[in-house]
């Protein structure tokens, strides 16, 4: 059935005997948009996108992706998506090409399929000229490169990606924003949790704020500033408020206004 719906969430939670690391919640996010995941540190994110990429299961509630059920129809689900986590887990004593040819054989993507999108993306990374090096070899930042090149290779409905700019360079951020909007401009969805609320200003569609596996508010920037009924608001302001971190923000200002204690002679 074909939808423009690509993620749907209902009532998808996750327990551990009594701690509640999901709460409840519904969400809904559609072909062509990037959703940005933010909360502070084990607010649920990462279990969230776990829950969504088949790896981790709900404790209740589904999980649809393009209209299928990753729980009841996983195979089918995950063709439809690719997910790039956080720490990459590669394989060390394949080289980078090895790692590229091996993922395109799990996809069946042809010869030419491969030579074309593979070129693109290593060449756009800048990894060219390292593809016969051993991954172990590799820098974070090339791992993660590796990595988005590799998910890429079949062309998946949905991109699911956790902190995908850590350990990048400047220049390697730069490369994976600009590429991110393109993929969605092209149809591509991209559900992507970061920490960094400068480039979730800037370039997603949505965001959606989590805490203590609260789903505490959805929408764009703009909405949640007519929430606030603040309109001048930055997203990091939105943020700290919404999560109750203001107080904390505050004692550091103050300690920052503080005049510093007399040393001793």
């Amino acid at each position: 059935m074909l939808t423009d719906v690509r993620i749907q969430l209902n009532q998808i939670s996750k327990e551990y005997g009594t701690t509640k690391a999901v709460k409840p919640f519904n969400l809904e996010v559609k072909k062509g948009e990037l959703f940005c995941f933010l909360g502070p540190n084990g607010s649920g994110k990462t279990t969230t996108i776990k829950m969504m990429t088949g790896l981790l299961e709900p404790t209740d509630g589904t999980v649809l992706i393009s209209g299928i059920n990753m729980w009841t129809s996983p195979l089918e689900a995950k063709k439809l998506i690719a997910y790039v986590p956080d720490q990459p887990k590669l394989y060390p004593k394949l080289t980078g090409q090895e790692f590229l040819q091996f993922t395109a054989s799990i996809y069946q993507i042809s010869e030419q399929e491969f030579e074309e999108r593979s070129t693109k993306y290593v060449s756009m990374f800048q990894l060219d000229q390292r593809l016969d090096e051993l991954i172990e070899a590799y820098s974070h930042g090339m791992k993660q490169k590796l990595s988005l090149c590799a998910a890429l290779l079949h062309q998946p409905d949905v991109l699911f990606l956790d902190e995908p700019t850590v350990g990048l360079d400047p220049q390697g951020a730069k490369t994976m924003k600009n590429l991110l909007q393109a993929l969605c401009q092209n149809g591509m969805t991209v559900f992507m949790s970061t920490h960094i609320l400068e480039i979730a200003e800037q370039m997603c569609d949505r965001v959606g704020i989590i805490k203590n596996g609260d789903l505490l508010t959805v929408g764009t920037v703009d909405d949640l500033r007519k929430q606030k009924g603040s309109m001048d608001s930055s997203l990091e302001d939105l943020f700290l408020e919404l999560t109750g971190d203001t107080e904390a923000q505050s004692l550091v200002r103050e300690m920052e206004d503080s005049p510093s204690s007399e040393v001793r002679r």
